[in-house]
Formats: structure tokens, sequence, C-alpha cells
């Protein structure tokens, strides 16, 4: 294992983490019912704080989820012309 290989791996091992630490950073999408369910009262403050967080962790969802995706992509073509 050559260390390109390694230095990749260890980038997708980062980018991995960051997924699953943004997803569950993110609230779930049925979170507003059980506060109206409860009796929950959210300030207007509280609600506009809570979307942009919340649209912030989206588009950080999106951001990483690609940059993996095309990391691997590279990954193996790399490894492939390296093997040949």
């Amino acid at each position: 294992m050559g260390v390109l290989e390694i230095v990749f791996g260890v980038i997708l091992l980062l980018f991995a983490l960051g997924i699953i630490a943004v997803v569950l950073l993110q609230e779930g999408r049925q979170a507003g019912l059980s506060g109206v369910i409860q009796g929950g009262a959210d300030s207007f403050l509280a609600k506009n704080k809570a979307r942009t967080v919340d649209a912030f962790l989206s588009r950080s969802t999106k951001f990483i989820a690609i940059v993996f995706f095309v990391m691997t992509i590279v990954m193996n073509i790399v490894v492939a012309l390296m093997a040949k």
C-alpha cells in the first residue's frame, strides 16, 4: 500500500466521520409535530435559529457527501492506474 493510498484513505475516513456527525446533528423531520402535540411553545427567534442551523447542516451534508463520493471515485482511479 502506497503513501498516496494511505493519504486518500485517511481523507475518506475523515469525510465519512464528518457525514456521520452532520447527519446526527440534524433535527428530525417530525420534531415540530411532537412540539405541537406536547404543547411546546417556541418563540419566533427560536424557530428562525433552528431553521438556519438546520439549513446549514443540510447544505453541509450535501457538500460533504459530494466530496466523499468524488474522492472515492478519484481514489479508485488512482489505485487502478498505480496497479498497471
